[in-house]
């Protein structure tokens, strides 16, 4: 049966989408608008008749309401049942599926307005002036170059993380970013030397 799940709180399966399995635990952290699944396809695959599955939302378990509908079908033909934690217990009958349309035009719908919400905040915030689009940098240009500076003069990645506050791996990527900057430059400059002979 697919519904022991017992040391999970009713908060995490919101937020996350976990299956379980004859005790087996079947976990995937992306959302159902992705194509690819392979958790998702491997649990499809164990499904057998008279088993149960529990999905936390059916817009975490299909990309769409078609693929919903087309997945559901698919399992209650195999005679398998679907508990949705956020709707209830799915079976092959006209109730079921009548049921289930509603649900997943809902569920998609609902996608489908966080997604236009989004886009539009996104559209606002741009116009605002000073909007930079991504995550703040952490540390400004001078911090970067101080440490830049102390890695150049032989001091390792660890003395100068511990002396700045910078992480190891950030200093990485920025020693890394600032060689390809230079191999770029020296390319050009290059390439313009031979355009002018």
């Amino acid at each position: 049966m697919l519904c022991r799940i017992f040391s999970l709180s009713i908060v995490t399966l919101v937020y996350f989408h976990f299956i379980s399995y004859e005790g087996r635990l079947y976990s995937e952290k992306i959302t159902g608008t992705h194509k690819e699944r392979p958790e998702l396809q491997r649990l499809l695959t164990d499904l057998k008749r008279g088993d149960t599955l529990m999905v936390t939302k059916l817009d975490r378990f299909a990309r769409t309401a078609v693929d919903g509908m087309t997945m559901v079908k698919e399992l209650l033909r195999r005679g398998v049942r679907i508990q949705i934690l956020n709707m209830g217990l799915l079976e092959d009958t006209p109730i079921g599926r009548a049921m289930l349309a509603v649900f997943a035009a809902m569920a998609e719908f609902e996608r489908d307005m966080i997604v236009e919400r989004t886009q539009e905040g996104k559209a606002v915030a741009k116009l605002k002036e000073g909007f930079k689009e991504g995550r703040p940098k952490l540390y400004t240009i001078h911090r970067l170059n101080d440490a830049m500076e102390k890695l150049f003069r032989g001091d390792s990645y660890n003395r100068v993380a511990a002396s700045t506050g910078i992480s190891k791996s950030t200093l990485i990527r920025e020693v890394n970013k600032r060689k390809a900057m230079a191999l770029s430059k020296q390319l050009v400059t290059n390439k313009m030397m031979s355009d002018n002979k």
